[in-house]
C-alpha cells in the first residue's frame, strides 16, 4: 500500500492549527503526529513519498455545495462540462462539488437524477454528488423523495423564482417542505418573488429600459427578503430545516438573523461575487455588464459589508460559488437589447479558496473561519463529514498544499474554467493551491495537472448534521 507524508506545514482545520506531519494510506488519512515527534520521525524514515509543505499550509480540499455543470438555461447550456468543471475545481483546491440533477417537468424526480448521474459518469476529475431540483410538486415527486433519501441525495431545492420554468407555488413549497419534515431532507430555497419580478421586468422593457444594469434593478433586495421571509415561515408550518442559496441582501440576511436567533433550523450561503462585486460591475459600458449577470443579482457595495459581519456570526454558514458559467460571446449575447434574455449565471468555481484565503488576508475572516465556510460546514450541511471536510484520521486524503505568500492575478487568459472571460479580470490575490490531493492521489502540483476524467467517485450522502 502506497504511503505519502506531508510534511513541514501548518495543519489549518475549521476547529485548530497544528505544526504537524500527514500520513496517508490507502486514500485516507491515516495519522496526524506533532512536528518533531517519535512518530513523524518514523513515518520519514520509514521511505514514504514525501511531500514537503514548509511554509505552506495543509487544509482540507474544499467542498463547493452549489454548483450548476452542463445546465440547461435559457436556450442554451452552462459551458462547464462536468469534465473541465471538476478539473477546475481541482486547479482551485476544491475536491468536492454538490451539483443539482434537474427534474423536468412532466417528467419524475428519478429521470433527473438519472441524466445527471450519466454526464458526470467517468467525467469528474474530483468526487462529486448530487441535489435534486423540483420543478413539479405532485403526489408522485413527493413518494420518489423518500426513495432518493435513502439512496444518498437528501437535499432538495425549490424556486420562488422563474415562473413557467422552474417556479413552485407556496402550497407545493409547504408540501415538499412537510415531505423533507418527515424523511429529513433539507429544502433548499431560491427565494425571490419570481411573480412580482416578471411583472417589473416587463415594464421596464416596455419603457426601453434593457442594458444588463436593467437585471439588477427590477431583482429588487425587498424582493428577495420579501421571499426569504416566506420561506422561513413555510418552514415552521411544516416544521422542516430550510437552507438559502446565493443570499446577496442586507435585508434578506436580516430575515435570517432573526430565524436563527429563534433556534430554527434555517442556514444561509452566500457566494464569493456578491462578497467582491457589485451593481457597479453589472452598470459597465455597453453590453460588459451581462458578464455579471446572475439571480439573485449583484447588490450595491454597501451590501459586503453585512454579508462580512453574517459570515462571522455565522447567520451565514456556507460561501459556495452557484457556479453556473455562460460565455460572453455566444451565450450571454443572446440578450443584447433585452436583459431578461441573458442567461443568469457566473463562473467561479477555480476561485472560491483563493477569494476566501484573500478575505483571510485583508482581515475579513480567521485561516479557521476560511476553512469552515470553504469546506467543514458544506460537509457537514450536505451529510459528507467527516469523509470530507476536515483533516483527520479516517478521513479521505482529499489535501491541499497551499501556500499562502503566493501572488497571482486572476484573468481568463490563465483560468481553467471552460468559458471566455473572468469575472475577477486583474484581480490580484494573495494565496494558491500548490499541491491538490483527491483521495491520495495527487492531481494537482506546482503548476501540472496530473488528474483524468474519471478520476472522481460519486459520494452518497446522509442528512444534514446541523439539525436540532
Amino acid at each position: 500500500m502506497t504511503r505519502t507524508l506531508i510534511s513541514g506545514g501548518l495543519v489549518v482545520t475549521a476547529s485548530e492549527e497544528l505544526e504537524a506531519d500527514v500520513l496517508v494510506e490507502g486514500g485516507k488519512v491515516a495519522a496526524l503526529a506533532l512536528r518533531g515527534s517519535d512518530p513523524a520521525r518514523s513515518w520519514a524514515a520509514s521511505g514514504a513519498r514525501t511531500i514537503d509543505a514548509t511554509g505552506h499550509y495543509v487544509v482540507p480540499g474544499g467542498v463547493d455545495g452549489h454548483t450548476h455543470m452542463e445546465m440547461p438555461f435559457g436556450g442554451t447550456r452552462s459551458a462547464d462540462t462536468f469534465e473541465t468543471g471538476t478539473r477546475a475545481a481541482a486547479w482551485g483546491g476544491t475536491t468536492t462539488i454538490v451539483d443539482f440533477a434537474i427534474q423536468r417537468p412532466g417528467e419524475s424526480v428519478r429521470a433527473g437524477v438519472d441524466a445527471w448521474m450519466a454526464k458526470a459518469d467517468g467525467a469528474c476529475a474530483v468526487d462529486y454528488a448530487f441535489h435534486a431540483i423540483l420543478s413539479d410538486v405532485n403526489e408522485s415527486s413527493l413518494k420518489e423523495m423518500d426513495a432518493l433519501v435513502d439512496e444518498g441525495i437528501t437535499s432538495f431545492k425549490l424556486f420562488m423564482a422563474y415562473p413557467g420554468v422552474f417556479y413552485s407555488d407556496d402550497g407545493q413549497i409547504l408540501r415538499a417542505m412537510q415531505r423533507g419534515a418527515a424523511n429529513g431532507a433539507l429544502t433548499m430555497m431560491h427565494a425571490e418573488n419570481g411573480i412580482a419580478i416578471d411583472v417589473l421586468v416587463e415594464q421596464a422593457l416596455a419603457e426601453g429600459r434593457t442594458d444588463p444594469r436593467y437585471h439588477g434593478e427590477v431583482r429588487k433586495a425587498l424582493l428577495e427578503s420579501e421571499a426569504t421571509h416566506r420561506a422561513i415561515q413555510l418552514a415552521r408550518v411544516a416544521g422542516a430545516p430550510l437552507y438559502v442559496v446565493h443570499v446577496s441582501a442586507t435585508e434578506a440576511v436580516a430575515e435570517l438573523a432573526r430565524a436563527r436567533d429563534l433556534g430554527l433550523n434555517v442556514f444561509g450561503e452566500t457566494c464569493p461575487q456578491y462578497l467582491f462585486l457589485s451593481t457597479d460591475n453589472l452598470a459597465e459600458p455597453g453590453f460588459e455588464g451581462a458578464k455579471y449577470v446572475c439571480s439573485t443579482p449583484l447588490r450595491p457595495r454597501d451590501h459586503q459589508e453585512h454579508l462580512w459581519r453574517a459570515l462571522r456570526t455565522n447567520d451565514l454558514s456556507v460561501v459556495s460559488t452557484d457556479h453556473c458559467p455562460f460565455c460572453f460571446v455566444g451565450q450571454k449575447d443572446l440578450g443584447v437589447g433585452d436583459f431578461s434574455r441573458i442567461p443568469n449565471g457566473m463562473p467561479g468555481v477555480e476561485h472560491r479558496m483563493d477569494l476566501l484565503h484573500q478575505a483571510v488576508v485583508e482581515g475579513h475572516i480567521s485561516r479557521r473561519r476560511w476553512i469552515e465556510l470553504a469546506c467543514a460546514t458544506p460537509a457537514r450541511m450536505f451529510g459528507m463529514y467527516p469523509k470530507k471536510g476536515t483533516v483527520a484520521p479516517g478521513a479521505d486524503a482529499d489535501l491541499v498544499v497551499y501556500d499562502p505568500g503566493a501572488e497571482q492575478t486572476l484573468s481568463a487568459a490563465t483560468h481553467h474554467m471552460n468559458v471566455d472571460y473572468s469575472a475577477y479580470e486583474g484581480k490580484r490575490v494573495t494565496g494558491r493551491a500548490r499541491t491538490v490531493l483527491s483521495r491520495g492521489r495527487v492531481i494537482v502540483d506546482d503548476g501540472s495537472y496530473l488528474g483524468s476524467a474519471g478520476d472522481g467517485s460519486y459520494v452518497p450522502r446522509s442528512t444534514c448534521q446541523y439539525l436540532v
